[in-house]
């Protein structure tokens, strides 16, 4: 399935293709304030819609994810890492996707803090 998402003013348009099975929370000092529900795609399957420089990035501790947010309306829509297996990942918010029902999905937690 594909779908569309933004940020709330729209500089940063998206769409993403595959299936939402289930969304992790973690509990990691930056995704708990924000209250981002993250759904891991291979990079490949995130197309941006929007030129690239309306991204805004924020990296923190180890410097390993990008949290890319949008600097006008500061929503974040999606974060990219690689994955421990050497593979290019997208986080995205589904939080920041059109006509997702959040409540639908499993909620898987991830202790962040430790890490």
């Amino acid at each position: 399935m594909k779908y569309e998402g933004s940020c709330h003013c729209g500089k940063i348009k998206f769409e993403v293709e595959g299936e939402i099975d289930s969304v992790t929370e973690c509990n990691c000092s930056i995704c708990q304030r924000k209250g981002t529900l993250m759904w891991f795609v291979p990079r490949t399957a995130l197309r941006l819609l929007t030129p690239e420089a309306n991204l805004s990035t924020y990296l923190f501790n180890k410097h390993k994810i990008k949290h890319h947010f949008c600097a006008n309306c500061g929503i974040q829509p999606y974060g990219e890492a690689t994955a421990p297996n050497g593979a290019d990942m997208a986080a995205v918010n589904i939080r920041c996707l059109e006509g997702v029902d959040i409540k639908a999905y499993p909620v898987n937690l991830f202790d962040g803090r430790s890490v």
